[in-house]
């Protein structure tokens, strides 16, 4: 017999009394299929059915400082000079429009991670390689035209 279930059920059926002696001489939980189904049964019993699996841990509420200029302004020389930016970039439309943007969060501003941002950027630059081959293309062929 080469399953080892086959095995149990077997040993249950012909060689219980013995088995179970051994186990006992032995120190061994009996893992028969019957002994095993009864032991599972008083743990459930004993155990007390919970929702613990399905709680989530809230995150402690943040206290938000509310928006001023100075706040912003000095958040913005921060970021220019801990990120080595050129002065000009607060000028920048871009960086305008992110703003704007986010400005208008209600629940704060989620910032893509590494990965993300890295995937964003080369989605781009494909996205820009493939508009400029169309246009190539249509040159090409007003071209002979």
């Amino acid at each position: 017999v080469n399953e080892a279930t086959t095995l149990r059920r077997h040993q249950e059926c012909a060689h219980r009394d013995a088995y179970l002696k051994w186990a006992q001489n032995n120190k061994f939980v009996s893992m028969l299929p019957k002994d095993a189904k009864r032991r599972r049964e008083a743990a459930a019993a004993d155990r007390q059915p919970s929702i613990d699996g399905h709680l989530k841990l809230r995150a402690p509420n943040e206290r938000i400082v509310p928006y001023t200029d100075a706040l912003f302004r000095e958040a913005a020389v921060e970021w220019l000079t801990e990120t080595d930016q050129p002065i000009d970039a607060l000028e920048h439309p871009a960086f305008k429009n992110m703003v704007d943007i986010a400005a208008r969060a209600t629940n704060g501003v989620q910032l893509p991670n590494r990965r993300q941002t890295r995937r964003a950027i080369i989605d781009l630059f494909k996205q820009n390689l493939t508009n400029l081959r169309k246009r190539l293309l249509v040159c090409v062929f007003h071209a002979f035209d």
